[in-house]
């Protein structure tokens, strides 16, 4: 048994890791706890249970809704505002019926994209942006005169550009009056746990929701839709399944590299067949023969000529010129006879005889430069 552990070690931890990290994937994603964006149920970043529980404690009625039918069973009216968050889950249907329900509440719509905008009615394109400096409220809606002097300041936004709203620029309003009591808000960073307390984000988030006596906090179910309604494909998915697949694909690069370590340096085997030299110089020249190449024939042998006597010589073989006139010198013979031995640019043999004769000089030259 501990032989088996000591070979199979590294796999099965990277298994059960894996496995192990899986499970908490799965359990967090289907547990009560939700990662939602601006759930007030969701505590990391980029939700909202510190905006949710600060309205509370301030004295507000805050109650959460996930299906269209708990809305329905739960009373709004003129002292009530309406919070939407996970706008794009929202169908035609499931739209139609939030206005029927809240006419006479103020709705208000975090980050909606422009499905939810269609399903609400609203002909307005929204213009997206990443702030490089907060923006101060400048409302021209008289219905909101509490968020006048306020500044917010968020990492993303969409402005759209209706006649009036609050945090305006020259793209838009961050909080757009889309329609009597129906705002939609473009800087939903300032309900983020972890944006709220930048510039007069709090204020601004306790102000537009805090201003009624109760705050119905909406959060729409895919399970409200009907056949007729558009969803986009990535609302359809599991929360887990995004952080499962970077998990695994982070798993298969670790076996990956593993295995590659596991396979260790390369290891030079012997040959199967052992060839002999001269075996290979006959097989060469039988190529050089049926090519007629005998330029490059002449070449091999020139320079195996050069450098079996530059070896011999102790000379360098870089430096033709040199090893020429060294060799003709050694040798005792004229220089311009070494040259046309063993220099690439004498003119090849055009024949086989003189190819051959060729051959014999240079060994010939080659038995004269080792017997020095």
């Amino acid at each position: 048994m501990r032989g088996w552990w000591e070979r199979h070690r590294t796999m099965t931890l990277i298994g059960g890791g894996t496995v192990a990290a899986l499970l908490v994937a799965v359990l967090l994603g289907t547990g009560a706890r939700t990662s939602a964006a601006h759930d007030p149920d969701n505590p990391d970043g980029t939700g909202a249970r510190a905006v949710a529980r600060v309205l509370a404690d301030q004295g507000v009625d805050v109650e959460v809704v996930r299906s269209a039918a708990e809305l329905e069973d739960t009373e709004v009216g003129a002292d009530t505002t309406v919070l939407v968050t996970s706008p794009d889950d929202l169908g035609r249907s499931t739209a139609r019926r939030l206005l029927a329900h809240a006419d006479a509440a103020t709705v208000v719509v975090a980050d909606p994209g422009p499905g939810a905008v269609a399903a609400l009615g609203v002909e307005a394109e929204g213009i997206g942006s990443v702030p490089d400096a907060p923006r101060g409220a400048a409302c021209t809606d008289g219905g909101l005169d509490a968020l006048r002097g306020l500044a917010v300041d968020v990492d993303r936004a969409t402005a759209w550009p209706t006649t009036a709203g609050c945090f305006g620029g020259p793209d838009g309003w961050w909080l757009a009056s889309a329609d009597e009591g129906l705002l939609l808000l473009g800087a939903a960073g300032i309900l983020e746990n972890d944006q709220v307390l930048r510039a007069d984000n709090a204020t601004a988030a306790l102000r537009l929701l805090g201003q009624d006596r109760r705050l119905v906090w909406y959060v729409p179910d895919l399970a409200d839709l009907g056949a007729d309604d558009g969803v986009s494909l990535r609302s359809l998915l599991p929360p887990w399944l995004l952080p499962a697949v970077w998990l695994g694909g982070i798993v298969m690069v670790a076996v990956a590299w593993w295995r590659g370590r596991r396979l260790g340096p390369l290891a030079v085997e012997p040959l199967p067949v052992t060839v002999r030299a001269l075996e290979t110089t006959h097989a060469r020249g039988r190529l050089y023969r049926d090519a007629a190449d005998r330029a490059h024939a002449v070449r091999a042998l020139r320079r195996h000529t050069r450098v079996t006597a530059a070896a011999h010589l102790r000379l360098p073989e870089q430096d033709t010129d040199a090893l020429l006139r060294d060799v003709a010198r050694a040798v005792g013979r004229p220089a311009d006879e070494v040259a046309a031995l063993l220099a690439d640019s004498a003119p090849p043999p055009r024949t086989d005889d003189e190819l051959i004769h060729l051959a014999r000089s240079l060994a010939e030259l080659d038995r004269e430069v080792r017997a020095t």
